[in-house]
């Protein structure tokens, strides 16, 4: 081939290089060994984008060959499996196994095989125990788990392709060689989105996660319900279908420009910020600047079934920022379109959306029952082009309210303090509902009488130092043990808890996080074969922790202290008073923050020795 036939040849190598085929391909049936059925899913073809020429009539390009089979079939791989023609226990997919070593098995202990994690689509083998059946079998079920990561392979057709080597470039020698390598790609364009119908999908269908975690208890389960199971809370990371499409969720991807196919994912909270390069002549031809893209799409409640399925995203708050930067809440929520205006020689858009807030409400069957939508519109002129805008989306779980903390993670001042118990040792901490109910101390009142006020108790606030006391007045014939008594229960409360939480956000699992209370009894030094405690006195140690620039509270000691004394004489009368008092002081014991600096420079010279002759 001469040289003058090369552009023609490169333009064809180009436009091969470029073109795309379109890729069917069965789903592999889910079969259920132990109840005898076998069940294919129906798959769509998608047309595939090609690039052509202008001009050019577009055809696919036929394939060479079939696809390379997997490496690792998870269907016949067991890695539980270790003695060869025998059953190994709670091995759920050794084929050695019979039902009769089925049914003295507690669970299975490999109930997920996957194949690598790297790819788009993968296919997971899950394993599980039939235990109603007589006699029990096992479960196999077969399901495609899809990686939500948007960095995946979405197939391997050139196995050289997976390892670091310099490519071959086309040229008029190797081309023959490399179109019989080559066997195309399918690449699908983002518009081009297919969805099943209401036939295709099943009634028990549900928003389902894409990530299930192979070491967890619950591994087996989480990917049972994927095949089709009911009774399934909605899975983290699926992608919120609409009506028409998915639901958009602009965000930035390789820069800080937005990209508007982004598509929000189910229980994922998120909170960006990107960039538009907008013309501030067609503000108004832009969708993504207008209130109407972002409120009217209508989420599905079940992904797949769009009869009486559709929820509406209410506007719930709009607000309107000014030139000057001051806000302005809109009574009604009208859909109010961007408009380009003139003020003289300076063009402005107004009603230009700044920030959007979606706020989701699923149902514990994982559907969407509610959605939100708060927005930000303000004018763009032309000296503040490119514009930046800000995206938040947050899923509420109905029927549940938020735990409140005292602080995040160091106390704050005011909040009540965080105790609870442990039951056992290597337990976990019970805490009760009532936050302001877990450390507690006498509730003073203008009467001062201890039985009034018995079970009214004031709440332990960090950073308040508090004392609080009552009169007791003990009949003549009680005897003292009851007076001991009687007196710990004012004094304690209904339960006086072990540990304090040393951080104002410290979960109860993390048994380390929390600071256990140093109960001491202080007797006085009069023998008397009777104490009688009349003072509770709590102090509490903190420390701050982190940088100084923004230092947390931290709890590092909680010390009881019970102060007794011998039991009162009677009065004149037929009763004795006692007062009982109750104390709480926090004691700051952080180091302080000394500056550092270098050392003085010293002097390390030596003069010779007749330095100062003739004078000395």
């Amino acid at each position: 081939m001469g040289p003058q036939g090369l552009p023609p040849l490169l333009l064809m190598l180009l436009d091969c290089w470029a073109s795309v085929s379109a890729q069917t391909g069965a789903t592999p049936p889910v079969t259920t060994e132990g109840l005898n059925s076998t069940q294919a899913a129906r798959t769509t073809p998608r047309p595939a984008l090609s690039l052509r020429p202008p001009g050019t009539p577009k055809a696919s390009v036929p394939s060479s060959g079939p696809r390379p089979t997997p490496v690792t079939d998870v269907a016949a791989l067991c890695v539980c499996d270790l003695t060869p023609a025998q059953c190994d226990v709670n091995c759920c997919c050794d084929p050695d196994c019979s039902s009769m070593d089925f049914s003295v098995f507690s669970a299975c202990s490999v109930p997920i095989v996957m194949g690598d994690s790297q790819f788009c689509n993968q296919k997971a083998a899950i394993y599980s125990l039939n235990f109603t059946a007589n006699p029990p079998q096992r479960v196999f079920k077969l399901v495609n788990r899809i990686n939500p990561s948007i960095f995946c392979i979405h197939i391997t057709n050139y196995k050289p392709a997976l390892s670091f080597i310099n490519p071959e470039v086309p040229d008029e020698n190797n081309f023959d060689k490399l179109m019989k390598k080559s066997d195309g790609f399918a690449l699908s364009s983002e518009s081009e989105i297919s969805f099943a119908t209401q036939s295709d999908i099943p009634a028990t269908a549900k928003y389902k996660n894409s990530l299930c975690f192979s070491t967890s208890k619950d591994a087996a389960e989480c990917l049972s319900h994927a095949a089709g199971d009911t009774e399934w809370i909605g899975w983290y990371g699926a992608r919120l279908q609409t009506s028409d499409s998915f639901l958009r969720f602009p965000s930035p991807l390789m820069s800080s420009l937005c990209t508007d196919d982004n598509p929000a994912a189910f229980l994922v909270n998120q909170a960006v910020k990107c960039t538009r390069r907008i013309n501030l002549e067609q503000c108004e031809e832009i969708e993504a600047l207008g209130m109407a893209y972002y409120s009217s799409p209508k989420i599905l409640r079940v992904p797949g079934l769009r009869t009486k399925a559709e929820i509406p995203i209410t506007v719930q708050s709009v607000l309107i920022q000014s030139l000057n930067k001051t806000l302005t809440r809109l009574e009604d929520s009208l859909v109010l379109n961007q408009t380009l205006v003139e003020a003289g020689d300076v063009k402005i858009c107004t009603n230009v959306v700044l920030e959007v807030k979606y706020s989701l409400t699923y149902t514990e069957a994982g559907e969407i029952a509610q959605a939100g939508l708060a927005l930000l519109l303000g004018p763009v002129s032309g000296p503040v082009v490119p514009l930046e805008q800000k995206f938040e989306i947050h899923f509420i779980q109905q029927n549940t309210k938020p735990v409140p903390l005292s602080g995040n993670p160091g106390y704050v001042v005011g909040l009540p303090l965080a105790a609870g118990f442990q039951p056992q040792k290597g337990s976990g901490i019970i805490q009760t509902t009532n936050r302001f109910g877990q450390l507690t101390i006498l509730r003073s009142t203008a009467e001062q009488d201890c039985l009034a006020v018995e079970g009214i108790r004031t709440p332990v606030l960090f950073g308040y130092d508090m004392q609080s006391g009552c009169k007791l007045r003990l009949p003549k014939a009680i005897t003292c043990q009851l007076a001991v008594q009687k007196v710990k229960s004012l004094l304690k409360g209904q339960g006086f808890p072990d540990y304090v939480a040393s951080f104002g956000n410290s979960q109860a699992q993390d048994v380390l996080d929390w600071v256990p209370v140093h109960f001491i009894t202080q007797a006085s030094h009069m023998k008397d074969s009777c104490q009688l405690p009349v003072a509770l006195v709590i102090e509490v140690k903190w420390t701050k922790y982190g940088s100084l620039l923004n230092p947390q509270a931290k709890i590092v000691n909680v010390t009881a202290s019970l102060l007794s004394s011998s039991f009162p004489e009677t009065n004149s009368g037929n009763e004795r008073t006692v007062l009982i008092s109750t104390a709480v002081a926090f004691v700051d014991a952080s180091a302080p923050a000394e500056a550092g600096f270098r050392a003085q420079p010293t002097i390390d010279a030596r003069l010779p020795f007749n330095f100062f002759f003739p004078f000395v």
